[in-house]
């Protein structure tokens, strides 16, 4: 072993590396995988974070002992300076960063003069540091810390720099590792100066995977979960490559042992990743064989509902259809409203009870919450409603619903219908898309057309005119069982249509059994309901169920409900297919909520829970 990397300081530096994950190489590798949001993916976060720390101070041990080799005052000195350093920012800086944050009024951007002093301010912090002998990425890391996170100047910051720093800076970072890469010099060298080094490390991969894989199983962890613990725990990046530029600037290291480890962390984290996807799939723990959903929801036990926040936009409509929910003394219902805002200036999800916890001022959404509360208060004890909220990427949200349906046990997730949506791999999604494949019950989409009766009192109408359109199958079944419990309300009246095929072409004989079963409950039950039209029309292609449906339509409904897709007899859809532009509102429901379709009436089109397990 070279006599450099023999010294203690270095073996301390590398033995650090090895021990510790970093929180940048994490945060990005479970964010190409969509797992931020999951329970693995939180916890090694976390625990990333605090090796982080605890590495930083280690290293910075160690840098002080190497500059004592020389003088001992040249160690004093450098921890003198480094403390001097974080206190400044700690005391001077970080109290400047909360002024500029509560001088910007909210919603505007952060003045552009703050944003270029402080993207000023990382090269001013990297020469200093250089200048006292720290490494010169601990500069501009330290001021990153002290930037406030979430909206406001956090946001601004990663908005404007981040462009620049993947498409131009970190490329150039890669270059410089580059050209220190010489598997020439690799091939060259002797293999017993190269073998401490190569063993070391390799014990040192070993050693991390299987201790962090044990101490996970020892608490408890699940298997699965453990084991990709454990492989996201000794993932390698970005930082550990700088890294070894700092060992080779310091001599600790030469050309072929900086080939060598620049090589084995490439391998390591091009194995491991993959292996993450594989073994891992956050979606798991919703996945239940259990019915939960409003048909089967027993006749007097109290039905949970989680309704779905992501704007103050529909918030009238989705009151609305809390109060048609139709809450009694003997049908209570419990209401677990989430409000959902994107991550943005920071790098951890967070999620909030309200009842446990206090929610940061940039987080909250008081007026919502008053509005929601004063509407509980009129319903009394018939419905009890509790308040969440939750921070995460868009690509992951439907992990806190699906999280909280599931550990609510709710039989019905509400979500307003989102037209914004994003890219994954190339393909694009949106929330309720993810939450409709993965639910843990029954969904609910609420395309609001119009500004619908305030709660408790109607403008348009004495009553309420709804209309169920069932097309058959499970979906449709679901949407009757909640029509009817709508139409126990006195202020609504319900037309129910139903569409039979032809001579029953295509016809699924056990879809149609189910069909006809629920049919007659739901008309057996209502039969001497005054409220209550049943028609049945017979069509044989989808030009007469879209001519049906314009029959039925006197401009007049106040809220059209229609299942999904799922068990629905194709040859009453022949040819609307190629028609449909939203996937997630199935083909009528996506025809009746478009502008083509006259009337003002919105739109629920539910989707009964899907059996995974």
């Amino acid at each position: 072993m070279d006599k450099e990397l023999s010294a203690i300081s270095s073996i301390g530096v590398i033995a650090g590396y090895l021990g510790i994950t970093a929180f940048p190489v994490i945060y990005h590798v479970l964010k190409e995988l969509n797992l931020l949001n999951s329970d693995v993916g939180r916890f090694a976060l976390s625990t990333a974070l605090i090796g982080d720390t605890i590495g930083m101070g280690s290293i910075l041990a160690f840098e002080a002992e190497r500059q004592g080799q020389i003088r001992t005052e040249n160690a004093v000195w450098f921890m003198l300076s480094a403390i001097v350093l974080v206190t400044l920012l700690l005391s001077c800086v970080r109290p400047a960063m909360l002024w500029i944050n509560s001088k910007t009024p909210e919603g505007k951007p952060v003045d552009q003069s703050f944003i270029v002093a402080i993207l000023l301010g990382i090269f001013m912090m990297g020469f200093i540091t250089d200048m006292f002998g720290i490494a010169i990425v601990n500069g501009p890391l330290w001021l990153g810390l002290v930037v406030p996170d979430g909206p406001g100047l956090g946001a601004t910051m990663v908005h404007r720099s981040k462009t620049f720093m993947n498409e131009f800076l970190m490329p150039f970072s890669f270059i410089l590792v580059g050209q220190y890469v010489d598997f020439f010099a690799l091939g060259a060298s002797e293999w017993k100066s190269l073998k401490p080094l190569f063993f070391m490390v390799l014990t040192g991969y070993l050693a991390k995977f299987f201790v962090t894989w044990m101490a996970a199983l020892y608490w408890r962890m699940p298997f699965r979960d453990g084991l990709t613990f454990s492989l996201i725990m000794s993932l390698r990046g970005q930082v550990e490559l700088i890294l070894f530029v700092h060992l080779m600037d310091k001599k600790v290291i030469n050309v072929p042992s900086f080939t060598l480890l620049v090589l084995m962390t490439i391998v390591l984290t091009a194995t491991f990743t993959p292996l993450v996807s594989i073994i891992y799939d956050p979606t798991r723990p919703y996945i239940l064989n259990q019915r939960r959903n409003i048909q089967h929801n027993p006749q007097g036990v109290e039905l949970r509902i989680v309704l779905c926040i992501f704007d103050t936009e529909n918030m009238n409509g989705l009151l609305h259809l809390l109060d048609r929910t139709n809450p009694t003394s003997t049908t209570t219902v419990s209401v677990s409203s989430l409000r959902l805002i994107q991550l943005a200036g920071r790098a951890t999800p967070l999620f909030f009870d309200h009842a446990k916890q206090e929610v940061p001022p940039i987080y909250q959404w008081t007026h919502t919450i008053n509005v929601l509360a004063s509407f509980q208060h009129i319903r009394r004890e018939f419905m009890k409603i509790q308040f969440f909220t939750a921070v995460a990427p868009k690509q992951s949200m439907f992990q806190n619903i699906c999280e909280l349906a599931l550990e609510q046990e709710a039989s019905l997730i509400i979500l307003p219908f989102m037209n914004r949506g994003f890219y994954q791999h190339g393909t694009r999604r949106t929330s309720n898309s993810q939450v409709l494949n993965h639910a843990p019950c029954s969904i609910a989409i609420l395309v609001d057309k119009c500004i619908v009766a305030a709660v408790g009192n109607s403008t348009r109408h004495s009553r309420n005119r709804f209309a169920v359109l069932f097309l058959g199958g499970a979906d449709a079944r679901e949407a009757l069982v909640y029509a009817d419990r709508m139409v126990e309300n006195q202020d609504v009246s319900l037309t129910v249509i139903r569409f039979l095929s032809y001579n029953n072409v295509g016809d699924n004989e056990r879809e149609k059994k189910l069909d006809d079963g629920i049919v007659t409950w739901f008309w057996v039950k209502n039969e001497t309901n005054t409220r209550v039209v049943y028609r049945e029309v017979v069509v044989r292609n989808g030009e007469e169920t879209i001519g049906a449906i314009h029959d039925m339509n006197d401009g007049d409904y106040d809220l059209l409900i229609v299942g999904r897709k799922r068990g629905i007899n194709p040859a009453i859809l022949t040819g609307l297919s190629a028609w449909s532009e939203s996937d997630e509102l199935g083909i009528i429901g996506d025809y009746v909520s478009s502008k083509d379709f006259d009337g003002t009436a919105s739109v629920l089109v539910v989707q009964q829970q899907v059996l995974r397990g």
